[in-house]
C-alpha cells in the first residue's frame, strides 16, 4: 500500500501532503496536552513493533503479498492521534532509509494509513464496544476495526491513484479493495492476538487515557 514516487501527480501529492501536515500538527498539539509518563515508553514500543511487523509479508495469492499495518492496534491502545504520530514516524523512516514508499507520496501514505486507518479503526472499534462488552467486545471490535481500516486505507490509495491518472478508478479500486479485503483478515488476526496477549500480561495498558 506504500505509494512510490511517480504514481501521484503534483496536485495530488502536494494536496495530500498539506492535509497530512495539518493532521500531524493537530496530533502534536493534542499529544502535548494529554501525554503522560506512562504513554512515552508505550509510544516507543508501539512504533518499534509496527515497524518490525511491517517488515514481514504474508502471501495473499496471485503473486501478491500483504503486511501488518498497525494503525488500528495503535488507536485502540493509545488513541487516533497517537496513530498519526507513530505511523508518521514509521512511514518516514521506511521512506528515507528503506525506500519503501516515495518521498513525494509520503503525505498520501501518512493520510491513508495513519489518519484514515487510525481514526476509522478507532471509531469502528468504539461503536462495536458499545454493544459488546468485555474481552469478547475487545476482540470482535479489534478484528472488525482492523479489517475495515485496511480496506479504507486501500480505497483512499485507489482514489488518489485514479485522480492522478495512474489507472481508472473502476480497475484500481476493485484491485486494491479486493486484495486488501483478504489482507485485512491477517491484519485482524494479528490485532486480536496482540490484544489477547496484552489482556493477559498488561491489562492496565487498555485503560490508559487515549491521545
Amino acid at each position: 500500500m506504500h505509494i512510490p514516487d511517480g504514481f501521484l501527480d503534483t496536485k495530488t501529492w502536494i494536496g495530500m501532503g498539506c492535509v497530512s501536515t495539518v493532521f500531524l500538527g493537530a496530533a502534536v498539539r493534542t499529544a502535548n496536552k494529554k501525554i503522560s509518563e506512562k504513554h512515552i515508553p508505550l509510544l516507543g514500543v508501539m512504533a518499534a513493533f509496527v515497524f518490525a511487523a511491517q517488515m514481514f509479508n504474508f502471501p495473499v495469492g496471485g503473486g501478491t503479498s500483504g503486511h501488518f499495518m498497525g494503525a488500528t492496534l495503535i488507536s485502540i491502545l493509545l488513541g487516533p492521534w497517537a496513530s498519526v504520530l507513530i505511523m508518521t514516524t514509521v512511514l518516514t523512516v521506511q521512506c528515507l532509509i528503506f525506500q519503501d514508499g516515495g518521498l513525494t507520496a509520503l503525505g498520501a501514505n501518512i493520510f491513508n494509513m495513519g489518519v484514515a486507518g487510525g481514526f476509522f479503526g478507532y471509531y469502528v472499534n468504539a461503536i462495536i464496544r458499545l454493544f459488546a462488552q468485555g474481552r469478547k467486545g475487545l476482540f470482535i471490535g479489534g478484528f472488525t476495526a482492523a479489517w475495515c481500516s485496511i480496506v479504507l486505507s486501500a480505497t483512499c490509495c485507489a482514489i488518489e491513484l485514479s485522480i492522478s491518472g495512474a489507472a481508472p478508478l473502476k480497475i484500481v479500486l476493485s484491485a486494491m479493495a479486493g486484495i486488501h479485503a483478504v489482507i485485512g483478515i491477517g491484519e485482524g488476526f494479528i490485532t486480536v492476538a496482540t490484544l489477547s496477549l496484552i489482556t493477559r500480561v498488561r491489562p492496565d495498558l487498555l485503560e490508559l487515557q487515549k491521545i
